[in-house]
């Protein structure tokens, strides 16, 4: 019978094999062997079979999809930020090869996740603080002020803000669940607990709102809001969480939309994006037409016309995936997502403690709010939030950040290894 590390190298392989393909694909396209790039290739593969030997000689028996899925779609990334962005495509590789090193670091130092829960309040007030310190002395790019330079370094202080906030959450609700299934207050319609007890997830609204105004990052906001309900609606089970929380925020939405114009703008170019199609709305207007010419098939790598997109490369990557690619491409892509996001909350079912099994769950609705806020972005279901895609879209911090996420899922599931086979 096959183990779980020795299934984790044969997908590995097939992963392996599929980057070499797309990367052999855009090289042979511009009439060009770069053996560069092939050799980048080859170090990213051998540090994912790295991981895995390193994995199998310490006896981690976690899920054996996480890694070959993260392989996957780091391999998609690399071939169409090769096709979009060549002089880029070294510096994505580093920060892969620095990605995978926070794995497993992540992967092992978690399997002590338990401990966490006690200093929950410092986890709380890191999150809390990276938060602020891009509020405070971040810098605009694109648009969102979520970025801060530190001489040749610049990161996004959200994205690894996200995992301190989960693990706060996690430990607060868990701790606390009873008495959030308790309900005595009586506020109209709604019955909730004493507003102590529902302090933190008020405080998570206001600092939403406070990204969504001084940032103007809207998809950050959404993810940390989105967060909190669905982790506290998940340990409750009551509903009148939900509901109270999408109306504050759509409150809270409509005076920021009626105060600031930056916040007009995005929601008018949702609305109407044909009223402006060469200024404002230039950005959504050529996603659509790209997803719309990649029809079924896409129009292959290398022979569509995505960089026509401004910042393709990051926030609207899926759009050039749809064109080159075309739906199945796209499709195969979401199918990636679904799958790790279901191994990410079957990891959370089959959790024998509280706080791991909470940890996990924040970390499956995190990678699934985000990666649902950019492809609606994307296809215009939803307003452009700015934020990326995980694993794929080319940025340091993004790239790190998922990494040791699906660490932490990894360490959780191997509590129940066995049945994660």
């Amino acid at each position: 019978m096959i183990n779980t590390r020795q299934l984790e190298r044969n997908l590995l392989v097939v992963a392996g094999i599929i980057m070499l393909n797309g990367i052999l694909a855009v090289n042979l396209a511009h009439s060009v062997l770069n053996y560069q790039t092939l050799g980048a290739v080859t170090f990213i593969f051998a540090g994912f079979m790295a991981v895995n030997i390193v994995l199998c000689k310490i006896g981690h028996t976690g899920d054996p999809l996480f890694l070959p899925l993260a392989s996957l779609l780091v391999g998609i990334g690399l071939i169409i930020i090769l096709r979009l962005k060549p002089e880029l495509f070294m510096l994505q590789v580093m920060w892969v090869g620095v990605g995978l090193s926070a794995f497993l670091i992540s992967a092992i130092l978690a399997k002590r996740l338990e401990q966490i829960a006690y200093f929950k309040y410092i986890c709380g007030f890191i999150g809390v603080g990276l938060l602020l310190s891009a509020i405070l002395f971040g810098v605009d790019i694109g648009g969102n002020k979520n970025w801060i330079i530190m001489g040749p370094v610049r990161f996004q202080p959200s994205e690894f803000a996200k995992i301190f906030i989960v693990l706060f959450l996690a430990a607060y609700l868990s701790e606390r669940r009873e008495l959030l299934t308790l309900a005595t207050k009586h506020y109209g319609p709604f019955v909730l607990p004493h507003p102590r007890f529902i302090a933190p997830l008020i405080a998570v609204w206001g600092l939403g709102m406070l990204m969504f105004v001084l940032q103007r990052d809207m998809g950050a906001a959404l993810l940390y809001f989105g967060l909190a309900i669905i982790m506290t609606y998940m340990v409750s089970g009551r509903s009148s969480y939900v509901i109270i929380g999408m109306i504050s925020f759509l409150v809270g939405s409509v005076i920021c939309y009626n105060l600031y114009s930056h916040i007009q703008l995005r929601v008018d170019i949702w609305l109407n994006p044909w009223s402006d199609p060469s200024g404002g709305a230039y950005q959504i207007v050529q996603s659509l037409f790209a997803l719309g010419s990649g029809g079924i098939m896409g129009s292959g790598l290398t022979y569509g016309f995505p960089t026509m997109i401004p910042e393709v490369h990051t926030d609207f990557i899926f759009a050039a995936i749809g064109e080159e690619m075309g739906l199945i491409g796209a499709g195969a892509v979401i199918l990636l997502y679904i799958l790790m996001i279901y191994r990410a909350f079957r990891t959370s079912l089959l959790s024998l403690m509280p706080f791991s099994m909470m940890v996990a769950a924040g970390l499956a609705v995190s990678m699934a709010l985000q990666t649902f806020l950019i492809i609606a972005g994307v296809i215009k279901f939803f307003p452009l939030t700015g934020i990326t895609l995980p694993f794929i879209s080319y940025g340091g911090s993004s790239i790190v950040s998922n990494f040791i996420l699906l660490g932490m899922l990894f360490s959780i599931s191997e509590v129940r290894g066995c049945d994660a086979k």
